[in-house]
Order: structure tokens, then C-alpha cells, then sequence
């Protein structure tokens, strides 16, 4: 099955609001067996939508637009795609009473632009939004009458010479996340179950860590061959510190063949596989200090923080997390971490000796198991010969002792950070799975 996605609104074009429906859509189509072929985004002009919506119904079993179903005079793709395809819109009591019936709950008048949220496209599935007022809407459509453009498509002897074509389903979602995922997944996936026969699509991905993305396929590319003439497909994609490698297969074979695939990979690169599919290293981390009972201190210089935040993002941190320091200022590593100053005046800031006298501090001043420090160069000034920005320095302490390891991240200081974070908490990952 061939599937397009259309978002729309301007706002996308302008950079003002990331697009997170690409991924979203994408990843649960998959989940259900069904995977996009294309997707566009266009800005709120009229000719433009239309000329979208046409060409992906003349390739597509299903299209889905995100987008223009509000209330507002640049919510138009519900009377675009309507007059594309020759239909009225129609008043649907259903959808007045769930709009009433919204702003009553919250003791709000109606506005009275929402009237126009009313009127749908005759013959149209409706999706009453659970967390708004806009509707989706569904069409099956069997014929082709969206290629002879807006003017034509209504005359009998303009259409009666186009070719039939086999039915096809016009989708059209909210634009807002909060609305779109909840109707998605309440409505959109069950007609998808209904309407269209289940692909078998098996996609994980193993992810990576402590190997470039170039090296990671030069070790595994060979094992894998005899897989890919089977059918396997292999991806890569890089992230700050990390490497992801997606197996994919469709068809009766595909579980068995991806699963063939994950033994090779994991043969291969053994201990730099941190998770699979979703999981983020900072999850792992606190799943193996919660199961082994120990804690965590940090002592973050260059990071800013970005350790802590990130470890406390994962539920049930609050298990194995004690606490830490953000010690930008050296007087700030002297009075709450006990670094030297004569270590400070002697080795400098960025150094493996202050590295390894904060995470000692930190392990003792909050009595963990583990803890870790981290200080370096973020750029982008800062570099000197000896010690060029990127450079940072890494001390784990643990009940058997502490140990310190250099890098060199040369990116930009959000990278950086991120990278180093990963760094870390890769380097404590390995060190209590041991």
C-alpha cells in the first residue's frame, strides 16, 4: 500500500513550529504494518494544497492531511479538498452538538467561528476530536476526478473519459499534536485495520555507541550481505554520540530474518549496543542502578547540568539519583567538591586531575556508589595548544576507586554537551554492567 502524508500551514514553511507529525505519523503507520512513500509540507495557499492533495491521490491508496480544520481564516484545506473533489459541505448536528458541548464543560461561550467547523464534506466519516473541536474526517473516494483541477471536475463530459481507478481514502487530521495523535490512534488506526489488508513489516533498530557511523558499517556490512539478498534492509543514522542501525523486512520471512539480522549485529559489536528501538541510554543507566541497588552522584562543569537532566527525565530516577553539582566556577569545585586550589593554579580547570578530585567530592559529599565529573572546553573560544577546545575530561569514581578518560568532542556547544553527556553515561553503563 502506498502511503502520502500532507501537512500544511504556514507556520511549518515559516521555522516558526517544528513538524513533529513526520515522525509521529511515520513510526505508527510502520507500527501498524504500513509505511509512508511520501510526505510534503506546504503553506496555507490555496493552490498549493490543492495541487498536493491532487498529485498524491494519483499515486497514493492513502493520503493524509495534517492541518487547516480550525476556525480560523487560514484554516482552508477542509473547503479546498471539498471543492477539489466536487463534494458540498454539509452542516453535521453530531459535530454543532460536540462543539457546544466542549465549550460548555468549561463554562465558555461558543465562538462563533467555530460554526464553520460545522460544515463537512458530504458523505465524509467524521472523528469527533476528543481533546478540541475540529473534527477529522475520512473519504473513500473511487474515481479520479481530483486530476481534471478545480472548474472542470464537475462536468459529466469532462470526467467520463478518465479511467476508473481503484478506491482510495482521503484522511484529514487536526494540526495540533494534542488532537491529531489521540484521533489517530482512537480512530484512524481502526479503519486502517478495517480497509486495508495487514502488511507483515518488522523494523528494529539496535542502537550505538563509542563508533562512528562509517565504522559501525564497515564491521557489520559483510555478515549482513547474505541477509540483505534475502530481503533484509539495513539504516544508519548518526545522532550526538550515538549510532543507530534499523533492520527492516516485510513479508512471511520478516521476523525471522530481522531477528537473524539483530544476532549478527549483536555478535559483532557486543558491548557498544546500549538499547534497542526506543530506549535512551539515560533509561538503561537507571534501569541497571535500580536493579543493582546502587546511587549516583554528579559533578558537572561543562555539561551545565545536562547529566543530571537527563537522568532525571527517566521515571523512577528519584531511586538511584542523589543529587549534583553544576560547578561552573572554580570556587564553586573548591567549596562544595573539595578540589584543591593548588591543583586548580597548577593542572588548570580542564584537567585530569581536577576531573578526577570532583568526582571523588562528589561520591563523598553525597555518599553514592557511583558518581561521575565531568569538565572541559566547550567552545567556542577558550582552545589552547594544549588543550584545543573540545577537549574534556570524564572521572568515574566507584567503591573501587576513580578513573579518568580524555576526549576530544570538536562540535558546537550544544553538541558537545550532548555528546559528552552520552559519553558519560556510556562509560557508567559499561562500568556497572561489568
Amino acid at each position: 500500500m502506498n502511503i502520502e502524508i500532507v501537512n500544511t500551514g504556514s507556520e511549518l514553511m515559516l521555522g516558526r513550529v517544528l513538524n513533529t507529525h513526520q515522525q509521529w505519523l511515520c513510526r505508527r503507520l510502520a507500527d501498524l504494518g504500513h509505511v509512508v512513500t511520501r510526505q510534503v509540507a506546504i503553506a496555507d495557499i490555496g493552490g498549493e494544497i490543492q495541487q498536493a492533495v491532487r498529485e498524491a491521490l494519483s499515486r497514493a491508496d492513502l493520503v493524509i492531511t495534517t492541518g487547516g480544520l480550525g476556525p480560523t481564516s487560514d484554516d482552508i484545506t477542509r473547503e479546498l479538498i471539498a471543492e477539489l473533489l466536487g463534494r458540498k459541505l454539509v452542516e453535521n448536528q453530531d459535530v454543532l452538538a460536540h462543539i457546544e458541548n466542549f465549550f460548555a464543560k468549561r463554562g465558555r461561550p461558543r465562538p462563533a467561528k467555530t460554526s464553520v467547523e460545522t460544515f463537512v464534506p458530504e458523505g465524509a466519516l467524521i472523528f469527533l476530536n476528543a481533546t478540541g473541536t475540529a473534527p477529522g474526517l475520512a473519504m473513500k473516494i473511487g474515481d479520479r476526478s481530483w486530476e481534471l483541477g478545480v472548474g472542470v471536475k464537475n462536468s459529466p463530459s469532462a470526467s467520463s473519459h478518465l479511467p476508473s481507478a481503484s478506491q482510495k481514502w482521503l484522511v484529514m487530521l487536526p494540526g495540533p499534536p494534542r488532537e491529531l495523535r489521540p484521533m489517530f490512534d482512537d480512530s484512524v488506526a481502526s479503519l486502517l485495520k478495517r480497509e486495508f489488508a495487514d502488511e507483515v513489516f518488522i523494523c528494529h533498530t539496535l542502537l550505538t555507541t563509542g563508533i562512528g557511523e562509517s565504522r559501525v558499517q564497515e564491521f557489520i556490512e559483510a555478515d549482513l550481505q547474505p541477509l540483505v539478498t534475502r530481503g533484509l534492509e539495513v539504516g544508519y543514522c548518526a545522532r550526538p554520540g550515538a549510532v543507530d542501525v534499523r533492520l527492516v523486512a516485510s513479508g512471511a520471512a520478516a521476523e525471522k530474518l530481522v531477528g537473524e539480522a539483530e544476532a549478527v549485529v549483536q555478535r559483532i559489536l557486543g558491548e557498544n549496543i546500549f538499547g534497542r528501538d526506543d530506549e535512551e541510554i539515560e533509561q538503561v543507566v537507571v534501569k541497571l542502578l535500580a536493579q543493582r541497588k546502587k546511587t549516583l552522584a554528579l559533578a558537572e562543569s561543562c555539561t551545565g547540568g545536562l547529566i543530571a537532566n537527563r537522568i532525571t527525565d527517566v521515571p523512577g530516577a528519584s531511586d538511584i539519583f542523589l543529587g549534583g553539582v553544576v560547578s561552573y566556577a572554580n570556587s564553586v569545585k573548591e567549596a562544595f567538591l573539595g578540589v584543591h586550589a593548588d591543583t586548580l593554579r597548577q593542572h588548570g580547570a580542564v584537567s585530569e586531575a581536577v576531573a578526577r578530585e570532583m568526582a571523588i567530592g562528589a561520591r563523598e559529599k553525597f555518599g553514592s556508589d557511583f558518581a561521575i565529573a565531568v569538565t572541559g572546553i566547550a567552545g567556542p573560544s577558550g582552545g589552547t595548544a594544549d588543550k584545543p577546545v573540545g577537549t574534556v575530561f570524564i572521572a568515574l569514581a566507584s567503591p573501587g576507586g576513580v578513573d579518568v578518560k580524555k576526549f576530544l568532542n570538536v562540535w558546537e556547544r550544544a553538541t558537545f554537551k550532548q555528546v559528552t553527556a552520552t559519553q558519560a553515561l556510556d562509560w557508567l553503563r559499561r562500568t556497572v554492567s561489568a
